[in-house]
């Protein structure tokens, strides 16, 4: 099967959280006073942690967590970049890249890098960009939100004490991600911009270390062929998903966590397997109460993306709650499962679990 991508909907609970901020905030009276993260809709006001902060969340418990070797980043004045070595390192397969350097010319046929006249190694053009398979949304919260003004003091010194303002708030925060599986661990290899993934070099490494080439039916060359993709052996590849998925049951980070820890692990979460990008399970929650401020799950919205999606839908929808979280709203989630077959319920990390197992056939 083609096109095959985990997609994945999570909620976050915080109290008293102030976890992506926005600077300093123009609205108070004191030079120190930092402004969290809010977005308008309508006319209610939803605070929200960047897609760019949740990542970094997810790099960093990877690394601690998972043992990953992260990709050393380099930095020269305007621009930073990773090496830009997937085989090497797993953040720069999943994660994405992109670098604009210069690199040995290599003979495809030999593997020897070419000389010039004088011995030196012909240098060529090894710019390498990689789209990440890992997308991700923002974490928005659910309800509109009041945000809190916590007045704070530095009072440890001699003389006056120096005052600091922060926002802080408690909500339910949403965010959906999509894993392309056929992405992980396979890199175009055809010169076009945007679409080369490896140096020549990195091509020919992969292919004595057990990568193997495989056509790639979505792009040809002028005379009509298949263009060519490096793919890494299959046990790299599904390990790699598996970690990315698994870091979610640890997954730590956020602004402020010294006066104001927060859990961000998922405490609801929809793990399934389609065969296109569509994200069927972006509203099954919504705001709701007098002011919009409330959390509601709507289990209509969740059996009609079942529905509308069944023939994208591959084996089982896994449906993870950590138990005390939103106990009302998920009362009959029980009864209302024995409707779908395919969904299986169980806490959050059963879910991810269960999740990663059946991964194992569905993985190209």
């Amino acid at each position: 099967m083609k096109n095959l991508k985990t997609q994945g909907f999570v909620l976050l609970d915080t109290d008293v959280a102030a976890l992506n901020n926005s600077g300093k905030d123009t609205q108070s009276n004191y030079d120190n006073a930092v402004a969290t993260k809010k977005i308008m809709k309508g006319r209610n006001t939803h605070v929200y942690v960047s897609g760019q902060a949740w990542r970094y969340w997810w790099r960093q418990t990877l690394q601690k967590d998972c043992d990953w070797n992260m990709s050393p980043v380099e930095r020269t004045r305007d621009v930073a970049f990773t090496e830009a070595n997937p085989l090497q390192y797993a953040d720069d397969d999943v994660f994405g890249y992109m670098r604009a350097t210069k690199d040995d010319d290599v003979d495809p046929a030999t593997g020897q890098t070419k000389l010039d006249k004088k011995g030196n190694p012909v240098k060529v053009d090894a710019t390498v960009t990689r789209v990440s398979p890992l997308k991700n949304s923002a974490l928005i919260s659910v309800g509109s939100v009041q945000t809190a003004h916590s007045w704070s003091v530095m009072s440890r010194m001699d003389g006056n004490p120096v005052p600091y303002v922060k926002e802080e708030y408690g909500t339910v925060l949403k965010g959906m991600f999509s894993i392309d599986l056929q992405q992980v661990g396979t890199f175009a290899t055809y010169n076009r911009t945007g679409f080369k993934n490896l140096t020549a070099s990195l091509q020919q490494k992969a292919l004595q270390n057990g990568g193997e080439l495989v056509p790639d039916e979505t792009m040809r060359n002028p005379k009509g062929e298949a263009q060519q993709l490096v793919r890494l052996p299959r046990p790299t590849r599904l390990q790699r998903v598996q970690d990315a998925l698994r870091a979610l049951k640890t997954i730590t980070g956020g602004a402020m966590q010294t006066n104001n820890y927060t859990d961000v692990t998922p405490k609801f979460i929809v793990l399934a397997t389609l065969q296109s990008g569509n994200h069927p399970f972006g509203h099954i929650v919504r705001s709701g109460g007098l002011f919009g401020t409330e959390t509601v799950f709507d289990k209509e919205a969740l059996s009609e993306a079942l529905r509308d999606y069944a023939d994208q839908l591959q084996g089982t929808v896994f449906v993870g709650r950590r138990r005390g979280f939103m106990e009302e709203e998920f009362a009959d989630l029980a009864a209302w499962a024995q409707d779908f077959p395919q969904v299986r319920l169980g806490s959050v990390v059963e879910a991810i679990e269960g999740y990663c197992q059946e991964l194992e056939q569905w993985m190209p």
